[in-house]
């Protein structure tokens, strides 16, 4: 079964918080939103988003998490609301300033279990659908999450972040007298995954399983040891099982691939379900109790692999792969209420989609054109529930983020149950997305891309285009709205951006074509391809070529103006510039090594050093803007510094954004979004 030849449909957010936005700082008080018709980066802080939805058991209900950008806090509020599968009933039902979310249904549905901020910490609530009464369920002081139901609606399970006892050293420091100002006391660090974008140094901890009755009371640690265990949990049909994912070897840090299934008894006691090589995780048990579906990786050491859906009998015997003939990765497993069968998403040319499999491995498409979560760039996203006959799932469309939609039956076409963004974009006359299939000049490979044309677009004229790279490399974009691409398409650019070599949804061949070789001359001739494609077709102006990416596609845009001079600026987000230095300074270094390069840098310090672009500096003629976050330890700013510091030893133009306290995801809050694009838009406009 080639999935790919026929798909069942159409086919991360970057980040920067620069120091300043191009506006200044004295006039966004002033801000209101935008009356033009043109999106205005002020339409940002208007966008909402449908997100993980829940049907009820009985098919007739669906919760959702309704996401919304705040100008006031520069963040987003997250509510849950609720809607009849036929449309009608339409209403909120946690709403405020705080944060709801991550409803689930209790087995009988007459109750859900949600995560809320509302009195300070993150903490589990359980709330009556008959009476709207509410009743605050734990006291942690982590949060939880991974919340499950018992069989029997008495007890709800969940995961926790549990901090290690312990120091390394015993180190006796004299006492310091009353009063006295000492320097912070020293912080230690022990183990191989010590750091974490987003969250920095770690204090050693691990993920455990606890159990709470689903009235209130105290929460009781399940599993144990040194390790870490993840959702999804799955109760076995009794009850008296839960099952979960973990690497319980001592070995486990250093193997980034390597888990296996585990069922813990409510007395703690332990029995391994798999035990085979590679990942074994995201288990779910079928409703009668007889098996447990779960996904499977392989451990070869290569950048990607599929993800596969198998089902054994819940003793571990009997295991089956069900989507050995499809070519692709399947992810977030459900099974059906009679335990015939299990639905799946899958993403297809950069479109996710809703699967069905049968026990005997046939499948059907069941929804489409799943996406519209990811508010800044195009890439694939979205997720779905399904229960009671019912499915629903986000979609959103190249000029809208996601609704919420819902399938009954099969064979009726989708009805759409919001409309969340007509209120901000009604108005608006947004780009248009049209596909491009072309071949890479290098090879002949095919390659798919989209381009956006500004509003008011005129056929006859060539506009100046921006080739816009996604991160990675192995994960895709697609036909999606892009608050940033939007932006650029308003201000009269041509926007290209297109899956290469290497991005998922196409297969495992593709995705390892850049196998040992990323960032490289091939990549890069895929890009260029396009670009060409677009300029024979009229619509680029050859003298009029900008570029730009994030993460993988910083890397990517860097790599490109070593090799080429035919744009006219470009800007460079979040890069890495020395794979010798990314790999022994950021934090993924545990899992990048082993499976994106031939061996150790020191070993392999010419294989590295070619592919970083640092490596080609001497070429670049290119004025280049950097942006990267000042936290970001997946690609450190100090990536950054070298180009900056290289470029100006070379006296090309060059600036650094530098953006105060964000991680990697430098569009992770509202403003930060918005100074991205506009910090970007004022660099080419210096030289359009």
């Amino acid at each position: 079964m080639n999935i790919l030849k026929k798909p069942f449909a159409l086919g991360l957010l970057a980040a920067v918080s620069l120091q300043a936005p191009v506006w200044a700082q004295d006039d966004a008080e002033d801000m209101a939103p935008a009356a033009t018709a043109k999106f205005e980066s002020v339409d940002v802080f208007e966008l909402e988003y449908a997100d993980n939805p829940a049907v009820s058991p009985d098919g007739k209900s669906v919760l959702y998490v309704r996401r919304s950008n705040d100008i006031m806090t520069d963040g987003t509020r997250s509510n849950i609301w609720i809607a009849a599968a036929d449309g009608s009933d339409h209403r909120p039902l946690l709403s405020g300033t705080k944060s709801y979310r991550s409803p689930v249904w209790s087995p009988n549905g007459k109750r859900i279990a949600y995560l809320s901020n509302e009195h300070g910490k993150t903490q589990l609530y359980v709330r009556w659908m008959d009476t709207g009464q509410t009743a605050l369920v734990t006291n942690l002081q982590s949060s939880p999450s991974a919340i499950t139901w018992s069989p029997d609606g008495s007890q709800i399970a969940f995961t926790m972040s549990v901090k290690e006892k312990g120091k390394p050293l015993k180190v006796k420091m004299p006492a310091k007298p009353k009063g006295a100002d000492w320097s912070p006391a020293v912080t230690y660090v022990s183990k191989a995954r010590y750091q974490a974008d987003g969250r920095g140094i770690l204090e050693p901890a691990y993920t455990h399983v606890f159990i709470v009755p689903a009235d209130g009371g105290t929460a009781r640690q399940l599993t144990d040891g040194n390790y870490n265990h993840r959702g999804p949990i799955s109760f076995t049909a009794d009850g008296a099982e839960v099952v979960v994912s973990a690497n319980r070897s001592d070995n486990w840090e250093y193997e980034a691939r390597e888990s296996n299934l585990y069922a813990f008894k409510m007395d703690g006691s332990v029995r391994e379900i798999t035990s085979a090589p590679g990942a074994e995780y995201g288990a779910t048990v079928s409703p009668d109790g007889k098996y447990i579906a779960y996904l499977k990786m392989d451990d070869e050491k290569l950048a990607y692999r599929n993800k596969f859906l198998h089902v054994m009998k819940v003793d571990g015997t009997d295991d089956r792969n069900l989507s050995a003939d499809i070519d692709n990765s399947l992810e977030s497993l459900t099974w059906d209420e009679k335990s015939k069968g299990l639905y799946y998403q899958m993403t297809v040319r950069g479109v996710a989609q809703v699967g069905y499999a049968d026990l005997a491995g046939k499948h059907r498409p069941v929804a489409y054109g799943l996406g519209g979560t990811t508010l800044g760039r195009p890439y694939e996203s979205g997720s779905y529930s399904a229960a009671g006959g019912t499915v629903a799932f986000t979609k959103g469309t190249p000029q809208r983020p996601a609704d919420l939609y819902v399938a009954r039956g099969g064979k009726a076409m989708p009805r759409q149950l919001t409309a969340l963004n007509e209120d901000a974009l009604g108005h608006k006359t947004l780009g248009e997305v049209q596909e491009i299939i072309y071949n890479s000049s290098i090879d002949g490979e095919e390659i798919q891309g989209w381009y956006m044309t500004p509003p008011d677009y005129d056929p006859s004229k060539a506009y100046p285009t921006i080739l816009e790279i996604h991160g990675g490399p192995h994960l895709s974009y697609g036909p999606h709205f892009s608050a940033e691409m939007q932006r650029f398409a308003a201000e009269g650019y041509v926007v290209f951006y297109d899956n290469h070599r290497g991005s998922t949804s196409y297969g495992e061949r593709f995705a390892l074509l850049l196998q040992n070789k990323y960032s490289s001359e091939y990549d890069f001739a895929d890009h260029m391809s396009g670009l060409d494609a677009l300029i024979e077709k009229g619509i680029a102006d050859a003298d009029q070529l900008y570029i730009t990416g994030g993460s993988a596609g910083g890397i990517a845009s860097a790599y490109a103006i070593g090799l080429t001079d035919r744009f006219r600026a470009a800007a460079v987000a979040k890069p890495v510039i020395n794979w010798i230095s990314k790999v022994l300074t950021a934090d993924s270094y545990l899992g990048q090594i082993p499976f994106q390069f031939p061996g150790m840098p020191w070993d392999n310090v010419e294989h590295y050093w070619k592919r970083s672009p640092l490596s080609l500096v001497g070429n670049v003629t290119t004025p280049t803007l950097l942006i990267t976050g000042e936290a970001d330890r997946r690609t450190p700013i100090s990536e950054t510094e070298q180009f900056y510091q290289a470029l100006k030893l070379r006296k090309v133009d060059t600036l650094m954004v530098r953006v105060p306290e964000s991680p990697h995801g430098i569009a992770g809050r509202p403003s930060r979004l918005v100074a991205k694009v506009e910090n970007i838009l004022a660099w080419f406009d210096k030289y359009k």
